[in-house]
This record gives structure tokens, C-alpha cells and sequence, in this order.
């Protein structure tokens, strides 16, 4: 162990004194070297919150699960944060009914944010986020009857509302995207979506009916849904479910129609890539929740294995 002017250095960036007491120094992105205070989760999302993530309902989100993250942490700060630490906050969430779905979303907000605090020398270390196996769970989606149901009560409610529900299911937009269309965005029969979850921009081709929907809106507004609210249509959307009979099915939410869009691309025949460009995903992983829905792609087999089994008789 080496000794400079009464200090024991204990491994990189850590320099103990006689005392017992560590400081702990850190590498900032300029090179720079600096000793590293101690900052809380709610402290960093502070100081950098606004550097990562655009306003909107996912920055809303991500505030929220840095709110909690720091709550189980009882708003302690910290200069490294260990994998002791990491491990502890995941064995919390699942305590508290999180699958690991949810738990995995959360993580991807407090790694990202550890991120930028590392990278900007607050903090000396990063433990290693693995991702939680998550449960390929049944995916709802509507079937032509239920959506002749659904979208006549709607209709019946609100014809801004019916448009919408029109729009959403045969562009698989969010409901976000959608209401945050300003006219410019639509040209030539297609529509792009700048404000997007990945945030990387996408076009596609609008259908027939979705052309009509919103063109009944063009010059009453400043974009083709601007009428309307996230909780305006939400709340239209519950008292239609409910006056069809699907009042108790929890999957029954407005985000269903972007399941249906990809539905029926996949049960159409497109190929699964091409449904991951309309929809915008970031990775093909998440497109293929819908794989198994391409049933037909294996009939072919069948005509092969019926062949081969007449050829031996």
C-alpha cells in the first residue's frame, strides 16, 4: 500500500486517511478529477432531469419512479452506488407487487440517470443493471364485432372521440402521438409523428377511413384532434366499454387499438420488421409479442409434412 502526505490510497479514485474516513474522487467528462459528494436519486433527477428527458407523460413517469426509488431509499445521498444498493431497490419493488415488467422500467429511468451522473463525475461507479426476465403474457386485441360495438358507442358519445378511435387503430399510433398532430405533420396521405416514446421521428401511410376522419377537422383546429384531451377521451372511452359489456375488462383501454393495428398487420401477412417500422420500435424484440399471431406462415408446412407422409406409405 503506497502513503503520500498521510494519506493510504485503497484502490482507484480512493484515497483513506489515517482516520478511517474516505474520500472518494471521480473523472468527470472533461478529464477533470474532483472529490464526489454525496447526492440523493431526487437530487440528481433534479440537476439532470431535464437534460435527458423531454416533457411529456414519460417524463412524468420517470419522475415518479425516481420519486419512489429514492423514497425506499429514504432520500439518503450517496457517492457510489453499489450493487448491494441496486439489488436492494429491485427485492423492494417485487415486495411491493411490481412484476418484472414494471421493475425493468424503472430501472432503464434509474440507469440512464446514473448515467449522465457518472459520466458528469457525480457519483464514482455504476453496478450492472441485468434486465428481469419478463412473462410473455397474452396480448389483447379487439376483433372486428367488438370494435363495430365499441366504436358505434363512442360515436353515439362524441364524433371528435370516434375519429380519434379511428385514427389510433389504423395508424397503431399512441394516444399521445395523436393528440399532439399539428397539420403540418399530414402531407400527401401520410402523417409523421414527431413526439414520439423513442423519440425518433416515423411516417407511414394513412388508410381511407383515417383520411376522412381527419380531414372533417381541417381548419377547426390546430391539429386534427386538438378538441380533445388524453382525459376527455379516456373518460368518453370507459362509459362506451361499459355500455357494451366490456366495462369489466381491464385490458379494454385505449392503448388496445394500437395491439389491434399490429394484430391484424401480422395476421395480414407483413412481415414482422416492417410492423416494428410502423409502429416505431426500438428493437424487434418488442414486435415480436405479436409473432405467434402469423399462424399462416406455417400452413405450408403442413402441406410438406402431408407429402412426405404419402410418399412413405
Amino acid at each position: 500500500m503506497n502513503t503520500a502526505a498521510g494519506f493510504s490510497f485503497a484502490g482507484k479514485g480512493q484515497e483513506r486517511p489515517a482516520n478511517g474516513y474516505a474520500t472518494i474522487y471521480s473523472f468527470d467528462w472533461r478529464g477533470g478529477i474532483h472529490p464526489v459528494s454525496e447526492h440523493s436519486l431526487a437530487e440528481l433527477y433534479a440537476r439532470f432531469g431535464d437534460v435527458i428527458w423531454e416533457d411529456g407523460r414519460h417524463k412524468t413517469n420517470v419522475a415518479a419512479f425516481i420519486g419512489e426509488l429514492d423514497e425506499i431509499l429514504l432520500g439518503k445521498g450517496f457517492c457510489v452506488f453499489t450493487q448491494d444498493m441496486l439489488d436492494d431497490l429491485i427485492g423492494a419493488l417485487r415486495e411491493r407487487g411490481n412484476s418484472n415488467a414494471t421493475i425493468n422500467r424503472k430501472m432503464a429511468a434509474l440507469s440512464k440517470l446514473l448515467r449522465k451522473a457518472h459520466k458528469m463525475g457525480k457519483i464514482h461507479s455504476l453496478p450492472e443493471f441485468r434486465r428481469q426476465k419478463e412473462r410473455a403474457g397474452r396480448i389483447r386485441f379487439l376483433e372486428q364485432q367488438e370494435e363495430a360495438r365499441l366504436f358505434a358507442a363512442i360515436k353515439a358519445r362524441s364524433g371528435d372521440a370516434y375519429r380519434l378511435s379511428v385514427f389510433l387503430v389504423d395508424t397503431g399510433c399512441r394516444l399521445g402521438e395523436a393528440l399532439g398532430l399539428i397539420w403540418i405533420d399530414i402531407d400527401s396521405g401520410r402523417v409523421t409523428f414527431w413526439v414520439t416514446k423513442s423519440g425518433r421521428y416515423r411516417t407511414v401511410p394513412l388508410t381511407r377511413r383515417a383520411k376522412n376522419a381527419i380531414e372533417r377537422q381541417r381548419g377547426i383546429a390546430n391539429g386534427p384532434f386538438a378538441t380533445l384531451t388524453q382525459v376527455r377521451y379516456r373518460a368518453i372511452w370507459n362509459e362506451a366499454k361499459a355500455s357494451v359489456g366490456l366495462g369489466a375488462d381491464k385490458d379494454v383501454v385505449p392503448h388496445i387499438l394500437r395491439h389491434t393495428c399490429a394484430s391484424r398487420l401480422v395476421r395480414g401477412g407483413i412481415d414482422i420488421r416492417r410492423v416494428q417500422m410502423w409502429l416505431g420500435h426500438q428493437t424487434l424484440q418488442m414486435t415480436m409479442r405479436y409473432a405467434h399471431l402469423a399462424t399462416h406462415d406455417l400452413d405450408s408446412c403442413v402441406k410438406v409434412l402431408e407429402h412426405e407422409r404419402c410418399n412413405d406409405c
